[in-house]
């Protein structure tokens, strides 16, 4: 379907077109036509990232990371250290030959950031040399560049922001802890912030990140009931370590590989919010990652009540200001005030105030919610004071509404009938079942549906542990996993 400006398709009609329009329609990114699988992220959409970039820096440091900035540019023979680790990225990976008008010599080439294990391994090596140096916590804010042959805004395109955290630590058990820790970070952000309720789990062998000795990750559940890996935590062991001989003396005085992580969330968030909370009318934001949180609507019919109702729309403003929300007038001549109202619908703000004359003689203005309420007139003199209580109780509904969307379409199930007839038609929701361990199960039910192991629950993420049968074989399995299609 061609994409008609000023329309948003109906989710039950074709989701990804809808999930396309509602990007266009809140003027957060255009596919960047000249440059193959990238867009351009606008204003109105980077200010999202910048909410998501300070919550999350913030809990960074918390926990005791500092900021660095690698090289985008990774040296080929890097990637070929860790063996699983360029085999896994090896279809992905853009490779710089030419630079300064001449072919770079063979073994000289480059490669343009995947990821950074490799490169902050080699620099891991040069500054780590006893035990006194470690835990070593570092984070990263950057771009990469994946080649990707099927590209979706924000969901998975050509280069995308991030952030990679990188650490080093002494023994196994700090670097477990290290990466429940994130992984813990990135859930609770989710579920705090972004109102979108994840299970944490840990990927199977086959989904695991390449490299690593095991990944773990949150999965969230969007309006069409397909999973989004929202973020993932990796435990690297020493594999990395060995590959860069980044050893330390131990504090018995011998001489040991360092065990890393590395765990990272990106701009797919900005889309996962999307799909998370959007409706036909639009993009849908929780209250703490909206660029602008209230826009006020100025009503007037003669010339001569503009100013009264500007002066009092300004002063509100300022209220609201104080509140440590950001508001918007929308004093446009020629604009009717229905065309603001839907043009501010379609980009998510959360609350809309309508200010006229009449208010403004009775003390009140009309206030509505973007979804999940009705129009209130709220007193001019406390609703600055009100805000923060109402913008948490939106918050607070988003949440509630996604994590029943959810429980409304998961399921259990036993048999492979059932399976099949819960993903037929292409449709999706989150199952559990029981799944006999084998890559080769794993792989055969991908083949046959589309429909891949999210997830092996952390406990308390999913079902009670419980030996069963597997959905596909019938062979012994120790406990349910989760399966979903999946972007």
């Amino acid at each position: 379907m061609a994409e008609e400006k000023g329309k948003i398709t109906p989710q039950s009609q074709d989701f990804p077109q809808w999930y396309q329009d509602v990007i266009r329609e809140a003027d957060l990114a255009e596919v960047a036509k000249v440059v193959k699988g990238c867009m351009v992220i606008k204003p109105h959409g980077y200010a999202i990232w910048e909410k998501i970039q300070a919550d999350l820096d913030k809990r960074f440091k918390a926990t005791g990371h500092k900021n660095a900035y690698f090289p985008m540019l990774i040296p080929m023979s890097f990637l070929t250290k860790e063996a699983e680790h360029v085999e896994g990225f090896a279809p992905e990976v853009a490779v710089v030959t030419h630079a300064g008008g001449k072919k770079l010599p063979e073994g000289e080439e480059y490669a343009i950031r995947p990821t950074s294990e490799t490169i902050i391994g080699h620099f891991f090596g040069k500054w780590i040399e006893s035990h006194r140096d470690l835990p070593l916590l570092i984070n990263q804010w950057a771009n990469v560049i994946r080649w990707e042959l099927h590209t979706r805004m924000f969901l998975r395109t050509t280069e995308f922001l991030w952030q990679e955290g990188h650490t080093a630590h002494a023994n196994h058990d700090e670097s477990m802890e290290e990466v429940m820790r994130m992984l813990n970070v990135y859930g609770d952000f989710a579920e705090s912030v972004m109102a979108m309720p994840v299970i944490r789990g840990q990927k199977t062998e086959s989904e695991k990140f390449a490299g690593a000795a095991s990944t773990f990750c949150i999965e969230a559940m969007m309006r069409d009931g397909k999973a989004l890996q929202a973020g993932t935590s990796h435990d690297l062991g020493q594999n990395f370590g060995k590959a860069f001989d980044v050893k330390f003396q131990t504090e018995s005085g011998q001489v040991d590989y360092v065990w890393q992580t590395s765990w990272g969330v990106s701009t797919r968030l900005v889309g996962a919010l999307v799909m998370s909370h959007s409706d036909d009318t639009g993009l849908i934001l929780p209250p703490k990652l909206a660029p602008i949180h209230a826009v006020i609507v100025p009503i007037y019919r003669k010339t001569e009540e503009r100013a009264a109702v500007l002066e009092a729309g300004h002063k509100l403003a300022a209220d609201i200001r104080e509140k440590g929300f950001c508001v918007e007038i929308d004093d446009r001549d020629g604009k009717r005030p229905g065309d603001k109202f839907y043009e501010w619908e379609r980009k998510g703000v959360p609350m809309r105030i309508e200010l006229g004359p009449r208010d403004i003689a009775a003390g009140t203005a009309v206030t509505k919610l973007r979804v999940g309420g009705e129009k209130v007139p709220r007193s001019l003199a406390t609703l600055a004071s009100d805000l923060p209580a109402v913008m948490d109780g939106f918050q607070a509904f988003l949440l509630d509404r996604a994590k029943q969307f959810r429980a409304e379409n998961t399921v259990t199930v036993d048999s492979w009938k059932e399976f099949l007839e819960v993903f037929e038609a292409g449709q999706s929701k989150f199952v559990w079942a029981h799944w006999d361990g084998s890559r080769e199960t794993e792989a055969a039910v991908k083949e046959e549906t589309k429909v891949t192991i999210r997830c092996i629950p952390l406990p308390g993420q999913g079902p009670d542990s419980e030996p069963g049968a597997c959905v596909k074989t019938g062979k012994p399995s120790a406990c349910r996993v989760l399966f979903a299609k999946a972007y």
